[in-house]
């Protein structure tokens, strides 16, 4: 080689090529999110910009040609657990997150992994949340990726390279917090909340220094021990909604799900969980409004100082969190444009208010509601039906349940059309007091009897048929301009100014609808239920629709999968894009025999049956579903190999032997006896002879 040319190639070492001179990973700052809608190529935060809209004003892919619409590319999450992150698409690449707060980071046109970076969790805390250790996604900014982690910290991520830069823990891990969603950046703060409400913890958001990872600011959205003094006069006007010793078993109003910004007026926008225990009789005497829980509440961007609040459900009974997505719009309302936040938290009401002020607009129901005949809009309270807070304990029958209305799944708007789409729930469930609850920190908390004994018939208010229906909503009129059912009561929305909508469902399909009249236009068959909001982008000139697709929380609350139609979850992200030909492989599963269930022992009478109907529904069915059905990540404690065996049993539900996988123990709450009914309950429930339905073992 010549002189000449071994210079040449000694100084290629040190040219830096062109496209990534000029983009950096994740190279998201405040200029570049206030400009959105400039950039529609890009997905850059949970709702694509500050406003929450998840809405891509990209127009390639339209209502005139979805039907050519393909598989581009699928790259498989290898994971269990399930999938909800809404992915970021900056810059050609895609960071997505899957189980345990796993991190990815994918070729936005290929699907090809660049990276990933594992958290190292510990899975024992999987027991402090509601949802199979899931993560709902990631934010950027500056070169960096935030994810928060299932056991309570703040990551903050090289973008180019998944190194980590720092680790913050945010919160006291003697209390049973995790984290299940994204983060927001706001001025160079990341902002993060927490769940484990309904465990008996304190709500509060906090900001944190997105180059240091220090903390900010923080703001508690229900106020501590009076004895101890208050953080603030926020906390100290919140007091007086609450009574008895609340402070004792937390408080919930967790800020588990929906921030959102607007830049002009320098304001943060969370919304708060439910009041925790579920019923208020327990937690606050039966009266107050339990502030700042089931709100909205606005908050000074830089300090974190309270500006204002509306709370949809006060003195909740009912587990109906305002945690679901806000969307701030500008609609003309009485010949005057005003700036609004929106939202449709889970008692079935969707709101509309002033977001300078916090100012009721409007509130109309747009699912079945049976709790409240409407909302005052002089005082901006509901108008209860007095039966629906179960006053005299016995158990009623309520519309909507703890399910919702609405979840915290995106809804997506149309400033265009004005309309937002969202998914609407007719469902109900049981509330009355629960006999002998007691407090227990870190297990789930309702006092509530959803699940009485079968003996037990609840009353109930009128009800209007169950059903779930994708809704393109009129905010302005307060009236839906179209409905068209969906299967499961879940999933994200995106719209696009292609005059789409697209939503993926529990029976795995994910579809394009025309946002017109709801009509569905293209489906694709995903293999596995879909719970994740999609995205669009754009990479050469060419537009991408792509989701995460896996097994989702619907089929606990909703029914077992049927078998032998339950093949194993496998999580995916799938793009695709016009003209594209991609298949996803076939589905080759050959279910195992199931197991035929052990001899109901002697021992099995009506009472222990009873308790063991009443111990299960408290402690185990958030994860192993109503009847023990599991689904195809939880096992399907029906065909469990320990059935048989007591002692195995005893093992595992007390003594914590399968911690290590998420299966944390309940000696502090379930002495040997209740243990002991639980196994039998649930071999009366495996020699049923019913339509509850049969599911594949996971054992």
């Amino acid at each position: 080689m010549s002189r000449l040319a071994i210079l040449a190639a000694v100084a290629a070492l040190f040219i830096v090529p062109p496209a990534v001179a000029q983009s950096p990973a994740a190279a998201v700052t405040a200029e570049r999110l206030n400009a959105a809608d400039r950039d529609p190529g890009n997905w850059m935060s949970y709702g694509r910009s500050y406003r929450g809209e998840h809405f891509s004003p990209l127009t390639a892919i339209s209502r005139d040609n979805v039907g050519r619409l393909g598989l581009a590319w699928s790259s498989t999450i290898d994971e269990v657990r399930p999938v909800q992150a809404v992915p970021l698409v900056i810059d050609g690449v895609m960071y997505v997150t899957g189980a345990w707060s796993n991190v990815y980071a994918l070729n936005a046109r290929t699907g090809a992994e660049l990276w990933r970076f594992d958290p190292e969790v510990d899975k024992a805390w999987l027991g402090f949340e509601c949802c199979k250790g899931v993560n709902r996604g990631v934010a950027a900014w500056n070169g960096k990726v935030f994810v928060g982690t299932l056991d309570g910290r703040l990551v903050a991520l090289d973008a180019a390279t998944g190194a980590k830069v720092w680790d913050t823990l945010t919160i006291d891990r003697a209390w049973p917090y995790a984290i299940t969603g994204a983060p927001r950046v706001v001025k160079g703060k990341v902002i993060i909340g927490n769940a484990g409400g309904d465990l008996g913890v304190r709500g509060y958001v906090s900001a944190y220094d997105a180059e240091t990872g220090a903390l900010v600011w923080r703001f508690y959205t229900v106020p501590g021990d009076p004895a101890l003094g208050f953080e603030d006069e926020a906390q100290r006007r919140a007091a007086a909604t609450w009574h008895g010793d609340w402070w004792t078993m937390g408080g919930g109003g967790t800020v588990w799900e929906s921030i959102v910004h607007d830049p002009a007026l320098n304001l943060v926008y969370i919304g708060t969980g439910n009041g925790a225990p579920w019923n208020r009789k327990v937690r606050s005497r039966g009266q107050g409004d339990n502030l700042y829980t089931n709100s909205i509440v606005a908050l000074n961007a830089d300090t974190g100082a309270y500006v204002w609040h509306y709370q949809s459900t006060p003195g909740d009974d009912w587990d109906y969190t305002a945690t679901q997505p806000i969307v701030l719009a500008d609609l003309e309302i009485d010949g005057q444009v005003r700036k609004v936040a929106m939202q449709a938290p889970k008692n079935g009401f969707f709101y509309v208010l002033d977001r300078a002020t916090g100012e009721l607009i409007s509130a109309e129901a747009h699912a079945a509601v049976n709790w409240a005949t409407g909302v005052d809009l002089a005082t901006g309270r509901p108008i209860e039906v007095a039966a629906a807070r179960y006053p005299d304990g016995k158990p009623v029958r309520v519309q909507p349940g703890s399910t919702g209305g609405h979840g915290w799944y995106p809804m997506a708007f149309d400033a265009g059309t004005g309309r937002v789409f969202l998914v609407s729930n007719n469902n109900a469930q049981v509330y009355g007091d629960e006999p002998g609850w007691t407090f227990a920190r870190g297990y789930l908390s309702g006092a509530t009897c959803s699940f009485c004994a079968p003996a037990e018939q609840p009353a109930s208010l009128p009800l209007a048929p169950p059903g779930s229906f994708l809704t393109a909503w009129d905010p302005v009129a307060q009236a839906a301009v179209w409905r068209t059912p969906v299967d499961g009561p879940r999933g994200g929305v995106l719209a696009t100014a292609g005059g789409l909508v697209f939503h993926g469902d529990g029976a795995a399909r994910f579809a394009a609808y025309d946002a017109r009249d709801g009509r569905a236009l293209w489906r694709f068959d995903t293999q596995n239920p879909v719970i994740a909001a999609p995205v669009s982008y754009t990479v050469d000139g060419e537009q991408y629709v792509a989701l995460a697709v896996g097994e989702g929380y619907a089929s606990l609350i909703d029914g077992p999968v049927p078998y032998p139609a339950a093949v194993p979850n496998t999580n995916r992200v799938l793009a695709f894009k016009l003209d594209a030909a991609g298949r996803l492989p076939p589905v080759d599963y050959d279910p195992p025999p199931l197991p035929a269930p052990p001899a109901l022992p002697a021992s099995a009478d009506d009472a222990s049956l009873k308790l063991g109907f009443e111990r299960y529904h408290r402690f185990c069915f958030h994860c192993h579903g109503f009847y023990a059905t599991g689904d195809k990540v939880q096992p399907d404690l029906r065909f469990s190999d320990m059935l048989g065996d007591a002692d195995a049993w005893n093992d595992v539900v007390r003594g914590g032997v399968r911690a290590f996988n998420g299966m944390m123990a309940f000696d502090q709450v379930l002495d040997a006896a209740a243990t002991e009914a639980i196994r039998l309950y649930v071999i009366a429930e495996a020699r049923r002879a019913d339509t509850r339905g049969t599911v594949r073992p996971l054992q």
